[in-house]
């Protein structure tokens, strides 16, 4: 894993502490939310600016369970809720507890290293010994990124090696897949080790042309683009299922049915041996530069030797703000991973890093209904109440941590079209399953109140219903979405009229 940069770096009592103590804290710290009922203050603002819940939610038609709860940021009242002790899946909800957890573990200068290292002696341009690419669990690493190492290899004045070439990628566990109940083609759940290229996605490109079509499987980044071999496609001629997957040949090998192609068109497709995916890609590179590798093999033991190139991520504080932006699973699973592994013990699997994300939550945020599955909320099974979620959200907004680095969240009307001069102002994390829609952040009311909230909606019935494994957007699921989120805003633009202050 990377090191700790011990200048940048805040202790857990810098990052959490004193929280606890804190006003808002005390405002949540003997769970008012589990006996809540809505508050009457500002009746004479509700009834003249702000739509009654039930009526909102009536017009919703949304099946399913919600669960939602509104407080003030600072003080911690509530001032709303409806089912708010209701555990439900918080979907991509949980990376904003996995941001915490990560900032408290690692600290947010926390940077992630990739290196080159020679097991032998580097004369004259030969290294009589190995080269080993260590992989320090950055999932941000790209193909770009590991052209500039192979740049540097060269310029440190390797020419060739008389051993053998490497990976290691023991810095994490190699985790199959985020959530095996996926479809195997999805591109957002990749297999997970500690070394990591391109979020262990390979770029599928088709074109038709006379006779068939022309099939390219590459590790695209901005400015270079390799093909790879590692990935294999073959065309058949079928109907359903539209991909399929087997490990054959010690490659990925997928199959995709014929009549989805169309034309021309391309998708990402989730990378099941990254190890070997980040080598080959190196291979090619280095050869770029006159360095001719052997085929790679996976280092067993440590990674020891001297370092000709090393790699450093963005710090962590800017990782987990992409990572809130895009919603990237990957990067939500490393960075939990690895601030499991800071804890003391490193964890041999997602469900035990998870288990330890949990009752660090429950320890330093004060949440009792919650449980993990994941780092990233991919998997269904994770639970949260809308109680937990204001209340962790009320506790750390003292420290700073989480507001800077959540997405801002367009106010829209019932067209969908977003209104760029609305007076509410919302940063917040969205989450995404198929019949589970999330939504959880910081909002100021009209007139400038900071609120916290946390929305939740479900319907659990129809999603166990759903054969997981093939359908990646099963019917019916789009419009509820749709219906969920038209509520979600529909419940915030309420509370900014109504909980001005």
């Amino acid at each position: 894993m990377g090191e700790r940069q011990s200048a940048k770096m805040v202790t857990r009592r810098a990052v959490l502490g004193g929280l606890m103590g804190s006003v808002a804290g005390a405002a949540l710290a003997n769970a008012p939310l589990t006996s809540v009922r809505p508050q009457p203050r500002s009746s004479e603002v509700v009834r003249r600016s702000a739509r009654a819940v039930d009526d909102l939610m009536a017009e919703a038609r949304l099946s399913g369970k919600i669960g939602f709860a509104v407080a003030d940021a600072r003080t911690g009242e509530v001032l709303e809720a409806k089912n708010p002790v209701l555990p439900l899946p918080p979907a991509s909800v949980t990376k904003a507890i996995t941001a915490l957890y990560a900032l408290d573990r690692l600290g947010p200068g926390y940077r992630f290293r990739t290196r080159l290292v020679a097991d032998g002696v580097l004369a004259n341009g030969r290294l009589k010994g190995d080269l080993i690419l260590v992989g320090g669990g950055d999932p941000t690493l790209d193909t770009d990124a590991l052209g500039e190492m192979a740049r540097q290899l060269k310029a440190a004045g390797l020419r060739e090696i008389t051993g053998r070439f490497k990976v290691h990628s023991r810095a994490l566990p190699t985790i199959p897949s985020i959530d095996p109940d996926q479809p195997a083609h999805v591109g957002y759940n990749p297999t997970i080790s500690g070394l990591n290229l391109n979020y262990n996605r390979v770029h599928f490109e088709w074109k038709r042309q006379a006779g068939g079509y022309a099939l390219k499987m590459d590790a695209r980044a901005r400015k270079y683009s390799p093909q790879v071999a590692i990935a294999r496609m073959t065309v058949v001629n079928r109907r359903l299922p539209v991909y399929t997957y087997a490990d054959k040949g010690g490659a990925d090998q997928w199959t995709v049915a014929k009549p989805a192609l169309g034309k021309a068109g391309s998708r990402w497709l989730p990378v099941r041996k990254p190890q070997m995916y980040a080598a080959e890609v190196f291979q090619t590179l280095a050869r770029s530069h006159g360095i001719v590798l052997p085929r790679a093999e996976v280092a067993r033991g440590a990674a020891n030797g001297t370092v000709l190139v090393a790699r450093t991520s963005a710090p962590l504080r800017d990782i987990l703000r992409d990572m809130l932006k895009w919603s990237t699973n990957l990067t939500a699973e490393v960075v939990g991973l690895s601030a499991s592994a800071a804890g003391g013990k490193a964890p041999t699997s997602l469900k035990a890093s998870a288990a330890a994300m949990t009752r660090w939550a429950k320890g330093e945020l004060g949440v009792n209904k919650a449980k993990f599955v994941d780092h990233s909320g991919l998997g269904g099974a994770s639970r949260m109440s809308a109680a937990d979620m204001v209340k962790a959200l009320v506790r750390v907004r003292r420290a700073g941590l989480l507001p800077p680095i959540l997405k801002d969240i367009p106010m829209r009307n019932a067209k969908g079209e977003v209104l760029p001069n609305h007076p509410v102002k919302i940063k917040a994390k969205t989450g995404t399953l198929n019949y589970v829609s999330a939504l959880a952040g910081y909002m100021s009311a009209q007139g400038g109140r900071e609120l916290a909230f946390a929305i939740f909606t479900a319907d659990l019935d129809r999603r166990a219903q759903i054969d997981r494994a093939a359908d990646e957007v099963p019917e019916g699921t789009r419009a509820w979405k749709s219906a969920s989120r038209r509520l979600q805003l529909r419940l915030i633009e309420r509370w900014g009229a109504a909980h001005t202050g």
